[in-house]
């Protein structure tokens, strides 16, 4: 097969993206009218890493290895956040399947997890500039290099502090779309995969429900169309997929609070701030949204800690050995127990008790030391009436080449509106998949069948690295 005989294909993945909210969005219900669309059947549990490595090798988590979007090694003693290198990803990538069927095909991923390192012809992703004098200034990372003036040159510098944190918003998904938009016309790859986060933030600040939530899915809708247009008359065929959609909630469950009033989990305190001690405690969480993976030093002490846990207001279930297993979470990176919490409730990672005590991280949006995931780096702290003022002089010394900390963050997580991990309970609140093809698409896919979809679309045949191979459908 010759590299004309591919057909090119470009996937969109518009994170937090349900049937509930594509009314609110005119293009892609068009392109799922003219096309085809149907649920999508996620995983748990149903965040950013563990599903996009899902859809990239076909494979469950308990294969790949992806647990969640961070865990804790046990070798390095180290609650790991947020990583990006793709070897930390197992099994077959969907790249690596399609040049076994096709040598010479060329894949291009814009900002899904684990770019830094995989073997794709075309990589951008967020990549902050770290200075000697403790600055973080934002930036991407691009393959190949030159792609990195490209973009600068035409679109300005990567929008990182719009890609995360309380600032937020469609800016960084614009440029992403924009990017896109340049890689598919100088570079032409048979395989494009962007990232588009923005439902994302305004679903979880103001849950799926709420007009603010309508008012961001229309305006993505106006930034996705052009590239949309420009695919389809690229004679592309376009996929539209969401890892999870994002429901409604209002409790928080410090679940890490639990386990130390339970005298399971220790601090070790530096300069008047306490900071977790996952080496030392019996039993510790890592809360990653509605799923937290619970470790545990000592297993005799198992039945203590899910005794301390699994009647705690918010907490729906608690898996141990069998129930990780039947969800494809019996991987050595999970904890002992994994946690889920009910619909309407989600964990912190908290675990100081005083928050005078609070680690000086805690205010900051600082996605890596965080022993977890902090929805509320999406706020400024609307206790403190001088945090704009705050964060105005914060960026005064920053523009001025000076040391500065963006301590705007709350330490109340009340403000949260929405989360995700737990399975949908009705296809309305899950994910989907949409292509532009007619009636390719007419039963629920499953995020493991995502890949061999893809190869099929592209007109490839699906095997695995043993040799056993099945022509594609499409």
């Amino acid at each position: 097969m010759t590299a004309s005989a591919t057909r090119p294909l470009l996937v969109l993945n518009v994170v937090g993206l349900t049937p509930a909210l594509l009314p609110r969005m005119p293009r892609l219900r068009h392109l799922a009218a003219t096309g085809s669309c149907a649920p999508l059947r996620t995983v748990l549990p149903a965040v950013t890493c563990t599903v996009q490595s899902t859809m990239l090798t076909g494979a469950p988590p308990s294969q790949h290895g992806i647990v969640g979007n961070g865990w804790y090694s046990r070798g390095l003693g180290e609650i790991l956040m947020w990583r990006q290198h793709n070897g930390l990803v197992g099994g077959d990538k969907l790249w690596d399947a399609a040049r076994r069927a096709h040598p010479g095909y060329t894949v291009a991923n814009l900002c899904w997890w684990y770019a830094m390192g995989a073997d794709t012809d075309i990589t951008v992703t967020p990549r902050p500039v770290y200075h000697a004098d403790g600055r973080k200034e934002p930036d991407c990372y691009t393959r190949p290099a030159a792609l990195h003036d490209e973009l600068t040159a035409k679109l300005g510098t990567f929008p990182l502090f719009e890609y995360w944190g309380p600032r937020a918003g469609l800016r960084s998904s614009g440029w992403i779309v924009n990017a896109t938009r340049h890689v598919l016309h100088a570079y032409g790859p048979d395989l494009t995969l962007a990232y588009v986060p923005h439902l994302d933030y305004a679903l979880q600040r103001h849950g799926p429900d709420d007009p603010r939530a309508y008012a961001a899915a229309a305006a993505l809708d106006g930034v996705l169309a052009p590239l949309l247009d420009e695919a389809l008359a690229q004679d592309r065929t376009v996929v539209v997929l969401s890892e999870y959609g994002i429901t409604s909630v209002r409790r928080p469950v410090d679940i890490n609070r639990v386990l130390r009033r339970a005298g399971l989990l220790e601090v070790h305190t530096q300069a008047g701030m306490e900071y977790l001690d996952p080496g030392a405690s019996r039993a510790f969480a890592v809360a990653d949204h509605q799923i937290a993976h619970v470790y545990i030093r000592d297993p005799d002490a198992t039945h203590r800690v899910r005794a301390a846990i699994e009647k705690v207001p918010g907490i729906a279930h608690v898996l141990a050995d069998e129930g990780k297993k039947t969800h494809s979470l019996n991987h050595p990176r999970s904890g002992e127990l994994v946690a889920i919490a009910d619909p309407d409730a989600w964990f912190t990672y908290y675990y100081w008790l005083d928050d005078t005590r609070a680690p000086d991280f805690a205010r900051l949006v600082d996605i890596h030391r965080k022993p977890g995931y902090d929805p509320a780096e999406l706020f400024m702290d609307p206790l403190d009436p001088y945090v704009r003022l705050r964060a105005a002089t914060a960026l005064v010394r920053k523009k001025a080449g000076l040391r500065y900390r963006m301590a705007v963050v709350p330490l109340d997580p009340s403000p949260v509106r929405g989360s995700h991990g737990r399975l949908p309970t009705q296809p309305s609140e899950g994910p989907l998949v949409i292509c532009s093809k007619p009636d390719t698409l007419q039963d629920t896919v499953a995020a493991s069948d995502v890949k061999g979809l893809l190869l099929s679309l592209a007109g490839l045949p699906m095997d695995d690295p043993s040799g056993r191979r099945e022509e594609g459908a499409a």
